[in-house]
C-alpha cells in the first residue's frame, strides 16, 4: 500500500509538471508570456515542495543525496526567472523519479510474482470428506487435496500413486517433474497433472515457500552497500557542482551560466542506476533458483575470493546410494534389495530409506512386513511373505546368523555395508556409498574461471573418507573432523585473505554460515537453521547452481558501477559545457535527462544476464 501510495504521488507530480510545461508552451506561442510564467511557476512548485520535503526527511535520518541539486537548480532557475528552464527540470525530475519507481517495479516483478503465488486456503480430508481451511490451521499429518493447478500449500509427501509438479517458481526447472507415492513436494510447486493427495509433514508457516516469501520480503526492504556508498559519493559530487556553478558565475558574471550548471547535474545516476543494476540481479538469480536475501550480500558475492564446502549434503548428496550388491547364498541380487527395501519399510533411518528409494526406481513390488522391531542403530527384524528377515549393520546380523563378521569383500573408504539375512542364513550384502552432487567437478572448474582464488572442504566426516570423496576435484585445502565451532574458526581464518563465502546444508553449518561474508544454505532439503543464518538459499538441491549465481552477482554490480561512472563522468562534461556557456538551462535539463535514461536503461540490462553455465541452469 505505502508503495502504492508513494507511485501515485510521482505519477500526479509528473502530471502536473508536464501539464505546466505544454500550456505554459502553448500561452507562450501565443503571445501570453506572463501567463506563460505563472503556469510553469505554477508546474514547479508543487515538485519542488515535494523534494524539498523529502531532502529535510532524509536529513532528518542522516542521510544527505543529491535530491538537493535537483532542489536547488529548480530554486535558482525561478529566482533568476528562467521559469521555463524551471519546467523543464521539474517535468525531468518527476518523470526521473517515475522511470526509476517503473525500473525497480520491472526488476522486482519476478518477485513479486513469487509473493503473489501464496496460497491462501486448503483442502483438508476431514471425516470422509473435505473442507477448505485456512493456511494457519495446516498441522503435520493432515491428507491435503491438491487439485490441478493448485499450488502446494505446505511441504509434504505424496500420497497418491503419482503426481506432476512444476517447480519452476522455486528452482527454474522449466519441465514438470513427476514424483511418485512417498516422495517429497515442496511447498509453493503447482500440481500440473491430476489431482492428488498430499500427507502434510510441516505447518504453512515452516514450510518452504513461506520461508522464501519471508527472504523476499527481506530482499526487497535491503539496502546495498554500493548505495550508501552513492550517497557518502553525492557530498562530494554536490560540492563539485556548487563550485562549477559558483566559479562560472563569479568569473563571467552571469548567472543564468550558474544555473545551466546546477541543471545539468539534476538528477544524478548515482542514485537511480545502482539500485535499479543490483535489485535486477537479485530478480535475474532468483529466475535460476539462487535466492539472495538483499542487495548487501549479492554486492557481497561479486567479491567473493574463498570458498568454503561442507562435504556431507553439499558437496555430496547427502543420501546413501548403493553402489553394489554381494550375494552369498546364490540368491539373486535383486531378491536380495527387495527382502532389504521391503523391511526397511518399517524404518526412518536414511539409509533405510535409501535402500527403499532404489526398490522402487527398479520397479520392485515391495510386500507390507510383519512383526517388526527396530534396534535403533543396529538394524531391523521382521517377516517378509513368510521369511524372516533382518537387515543392518555387518556386526549384527552376522552375530544373529552365528557367522563371524568381516566375511565379505573389500569395500571403497567410507562406504556404509548393510548385511542382508533371510531364515538365518546371510543372504548378501549391499555396499552403499554418499556420491558427490552432479555437476560438482564442473562447478568448482567453472568457479575456478569465475575468479574464486581458494576453495577448501570442511567437514565433520573423517579424512579418509573426505580425501576419497574429493579426489580429483583439485581442491586447496581439505579440513576433516570439525566441530560446528571448529567450522567457524576455519572461516574465520580464511577472511584474513579476503571475503569468504560458505556452503552447507545442516544445522551444524548455521554458524559457519552467519560468520562467514556470504553463507549460502541448500535450501531445498537443508536444515531450517542454515536457511536462516544463510545470506543465499539454493532453492534447487543442486550445488552446480551455485556459479551463475556468483556470475550473476558480478555482472550485476559491474553493471551498476558502470552506469555510474558513465553518468557521472557525462554529468561532469555537461556541467563544464554549461559553465562555459555552451549550454542554455533548457538544452542542459534535457541532456541531463537523456544521460539518466541512458544509464537506467544500461541498469536494466542486468535483467538479460545469461550466465555461461545458463542451459545447465534452467
Amino acid at each position: 500500500m505505502e508503495h502504492t501510495t508513494t507511485d501515485r504521488l510521482k505519477v500526479a507530480l509528473l502530471g502536473i509538471a508536464l501539464a505546466g510545461l505544454l500550456v505554459g508552451l502553448g500561452l507562450h506561442f501565443a503571445g501570453q508570456p506572463e501567463i506563460a510564467r505563472l503556469v510553469w511557476i505554477a508546474g514547479v512548485l508543487p515538485a519542488l515542495i515535494a523534494l524539498v520535503i523529502e531532502i529535510v526527511s532524509s536529513i532528518a535520518q542522516g542521510e544527505v543525496g543529491l535530491d538537493i541539486v535537483a532542489a536547488l537548480s529548480m530554486s535558482a532557475a525561478l529566482a533568476f526567472d528562467e521559469t521555463l528552464a524551471a519546467a523543464v527540470v521539474a517535468v525531468m525530475y518527476s518523470g526521473g523519479t517515475f522511470l526509476e519507481s517503473f525500473a525497480e517495479g520491472r526488476a522486482r516483478r519476478e518477485m513479486r510474482d513469487l509473493l503473489s503465488r501464496v496460497p491462501r486456503t486448503a483442502t483438508r480430508h476431514r471425516d470422509g470428506g473435505l473442507e477448505e481451511i485456512p493456511l494457519d490451521e495446516i498441522a503435520p499429518g493432515d491428507r491435503l487435496l491438491i487439485r490441478q493447478g493448485d499450488v502446494v500449500p505446505a511441504d509434504g509427501t505424496i500420497a497418491s500413486q503419482a503426481a506432476f509438479l512444476d517447480t519452476s517458481a522455486l528452482t527454474g526447472e522449466p519441465m514438470p517433474v513427476r514424483s511418485a507415492r512417498g516422495d517429497e513436494a515442496l511447498s509453493g510447486s503447482t500440481n500440473a497433472g491430476e489431482a492428488f493427495d498430499l500427507i502434510a509433514t510441516r505447518m504453512a508457516s515452516d514450510s518452504t515457500y513461506a520461508g522464501i516469501v519471508r527472504l523476499v520480503e527481506e530482499a526487497q526492504r535491503s539496502k546495498a552497500p554500493m548505495s550508501r556508498l552513492a550517497d557518502q559519493w553525492s557530498l562530494g559530487f554536490l560540492a563539485v557542482t556548487v563550485a562549477i556553478a559558483l566559479a562560472a558565475w563569479w568569473f563571467t558574471g552571469d548567472p543564468i551560466r550558474a544555473v545551466a550548471v546546477l541543471v545539468v547535474a539534476t538528477p544524478c545516476p548515482l542514485i537511480l542506476a545502482v539500485p535499479v543494476a543490483l535489485v535486477a540481479g537479485l530478480s535475474r538469480a532468483a529466475q535460476f533458483g539462487v535466492l539472495i536475501k538483499g542487495a548487501r550480500p549479492l554486492e557481497a558475492m561479486a567479491r567473493i575470493r574463498t570458498l568454503i564446502l561442507d562435504k556431507t549434503g553439499t558437496l555430496t548428496d547427502g543420501r546413501p546410494r548403493i553402489v553394489s550388491i554381494d550375494s552369498h547364498d546364490k540368491m539373486e541380487t535383486a531378491e536380495i534389495l527387495r527382502f532389504a527395501a521391503a523391511l526397511d519399510q518399517a524404518s526412518k533411518h536414511p539409509v533405510a530409506q535409501a535402500i527403499v528409494a532404489a526398490a522402487q526406481e527398479q520397479g520392485l513390488s515391495l510386500p507390507v512386513p510383519s512383526e517388526v522391531a527396530e534396534i535403533p542403530g543396529e538394524g531391523v527384524i521382521g517377516e517378509i511373505e513368510g521369511h524372516r528377515v533382518l537387515v543392518g549393520g555387518d556386526a549384527f546380523v552376522a552375530k544373529r546368523v552365528g557367522r563371524p563378521a568381516g566375511e565379505h569383500g573389500a569395500f571403497p573408504t567410507g562406504s556404509v555395508l548393510v548385511a542382508v539375512a533371510v531364515d538365518g542364513h546371510m543372504a548378501g550384502h549391499l555396499v552403499m556409498a554418499d556420491p558427490l552432487r552432479e555437476g560438482a567437478p564442473e562447478m568448482i572448474a567453472r568457479l575456478r574461471r569465475e575468479g574464486i582464488e581458494r576453495i577448501l572442504l570442511a567437514t565433520g566426516d573423517r579424512a579418509e573418507v573426505a580425501r576419497v570423496v574429493t579426489a580429483g576435484l583439485g581442491l586447496d585445502a581439505l579440513r576433516a573432523g570439525l566441530t560446528p565451532d571448529q567450522k567457524v574458526l576455519t572461516v574465520l581464518t580464511e577472511r584474513k585473505n579476503g571475503p569468504v563465502m560458505m556452503v552447507g546444508d545442516g544445522v551444524n553449518d548455521a554458524p559457519a554460515l552467519a560468520a562467514a561474508d556470504v553463507g549460502v544454505a541448500m535450501g531445498a532439503r537443508g536444515a531450517a537453521a542454515s536457511a536462516e543464518a544463510a545470506d543465499v538459499v539454493l532453492l534447487v538441491d543442486r550445488v552446480d547452481r551455485l556459479a551463475p549465481g556468483i556470475e550473476i552477482a558480478r555482472r550485476a554490480r559491474r553493471i551498476a558501477t558502470q552506469s555510474v561512472i558513465a553518468g557521472i563522468g557525462l554529468s561532469v562534461l555537461g556541467m563544464i559545457a554549461a559553465a562555459l556557456g555552451y549550454l542554455t538551462p533548457v538544452e542542459g535539463a534535457l541532456l541531463q535527462e537523456a544521460i539518466d535514461v541512458a544509464v537506467i536503461l544500461n541498469a536494466l540490462r542486468a535483467l538479460r544476464i545469461r550466465p555461461e553455465t545458463q542451459d545447465s541452469a534452467t
